[in-house]
């Protein structure tokens, strides 16, 4: 019964996180990560997850080593992980900042997205900040991987 239930829970959630990552996606923050992490709950239980999900990881891999391979890079993706910090709770203090229209669209007198975007910023931020340390420790300085 146990086993049932754990490979329907992580069935429900995988599809609940990939729904939720396509969603997202136009938005600023967290959707591809949610999504990748759908498919994750997914890939033990569908063939097709999994060959998504190989490239994916591989690519994460080389993403993460180039931006640890050097203090330069280290240094360019903590203000990422600023930035995406500081966006995030820039949005979250709602702000009220000049009408102006592009493209036929009016934005303001709020920032676009409200709280939502806020914390999609925010949990974009922290989870890259997370990613970051991970990456120094696992892989700087520049520890080679057999195929690379």
């Amino acid at each position: 019964m146990q086993s049932w239930f754990r490979r329907t829970g992580s069935e429900v959630l995988g599809w609940v996180l990939v729904a939720a990552g396509i969603v997202l996606m136009p938005l600023p923050g967290p959707g591809l990560f949610v999504l990748v992490a759908g498919v994750a709950l997914l890939a033990p239980h569908y063939a097709w997850a999994r060959r998504m999900l190989d490239p994916l990881r591989e690519r994460a891999v080389r993403g993460a080593r180039r931006g640890v391979q050097s203090k330069r890079h280290i240094f360019f993706s903590t203000l990422g992980v600023a930035w995406f910090v500081g966006f995030g709770i820039l949005w979250l203090a709602s702000p009220t900042i000049p009408v102006f229209g592009f493209f036929g669209l009016t934005v303001g007198p709020e920032l676009p997205g409200g709280r939502a975007a806020g914390i999609g910023l925010l949990a974009s931020g922290i989870a890259g900040g997370i990613l970051l340390v991970y990456s120094v420790k696992r892989w700087y300085p520049g520890a080679s991987e057999p195929g690379s």
